[in-house]
């Protein structure tokens, strides 16, 4: 069966595929933002209605909520759930130390508030999120609409201090600001190249005004970067080398087309 999915919608695929190795009935789960998640919203929802999967979820942004309850799966608000056992999450990019950059999908502070609150980070993505340092794709931040032209030039006070070249960015969406679930505009850092993150990471949050940003370190259990050919790479935190398994994407492709049409 021919396949309507780019190699990098393939791979998405598979990396969350690969995720419901990581997940057993009756965890609480944190489940991501953005075209990777959705994925796996989508075989959790195949798993409950097919395989008896039963799990208690919370979610990291309006937009998973309303496809997760589209698909008849129950979300909680953290509160509700306290400790949660798994998050499953996208990255934006992702580094050899598995530190990354979330945010693209404007929804950075739900997703750190969730993920901190779980025992355990997986990260599902494709090869093209792999790089050598962080920086290229550009970095979220998440400021207070008050005097946030003033906490912009503050943050660009901060990278002339630190000799970083940026050009910084009001993310917009027709013509108008994007704000957050949480009503806050997001700021985009063209940086490039990020030498110390954590540096820039803790520089950030000292300013008024700055409520997060898209800096995720040392917060990652295991990347698992899913592949067209149907390889699923998984990395450990602290082990240099990967676990691979290898689908079949011709046995499968019955099985994603159903997934995708979920």
């Amino acid at each position: 069966m021919a396949l309507d999915l780019s190699p990098p919608e393939l791979g998405k695929f598979i990396s969350a595929y690969k995720a419901l190795d990581f997940i057993e009935s009756g965890m609480k789960l944190g489940l991501g933002t953005g075209s990777t998640a959705a994925w796996l919203v989508k075989l959790l929802a195949y798993e409950i209605n097919n395989n008896g999967l039963v799990i208690s979820a919370c979610a990291t942004s309006s937009e998973t909520t309303k496809l997760a309850e589209s698909l008849d799966i129950k979300i909680f608000q953290l509160d509700e759930l306290g400790q949660l056992d798994l998050a499953i999450d996208g990255a934006d990019e992702f580094d050899q130390n598995l530190n990354l950059i979330k945010g693209g999908g404007a929804a950075l502070l739900q997703e750190k508030i969730v993920e901190t609150a779980a025992d355990k980070l997986v990260i599902i993505t494709d090869a093209s999120k792999q790089v050598n340092d962080l920086g290229a794709f550009d970095l979220p931040v998440e400021v207070v609409k008050f005097g946030w032209e003033t906490t912009k030039r503050l943050i660009e006070n901060v990278l002339i201090d630190q000799d970083v070249d940026c050009r910084i960015v009001t993310r917009r969406k027709n013509a108008s600001p994007v704000i957050t679930d949480e009503n806050h505009y997001i700021l985009d850092l063209k940086l490039n190249r990020i030498g110390n993150p954590e540096k820039l990471s803790q520089s950030l949050l000292n300013i008024a005004g700055v409520v997060e940003t898209g800096l995720f370190l040392s917060m990652a259990d295991s990347i698992i970067m899913g592949d067209a050919t149907g390889l699923a790479r998984v990395k450990f935190n602290g082990v240099s080398d990967w676990e691979d398994t290898n689908y079949d994407i011709k046995e499968l492709s019955e099985f994603i087309a159903n997934i995708k049409n979920i």
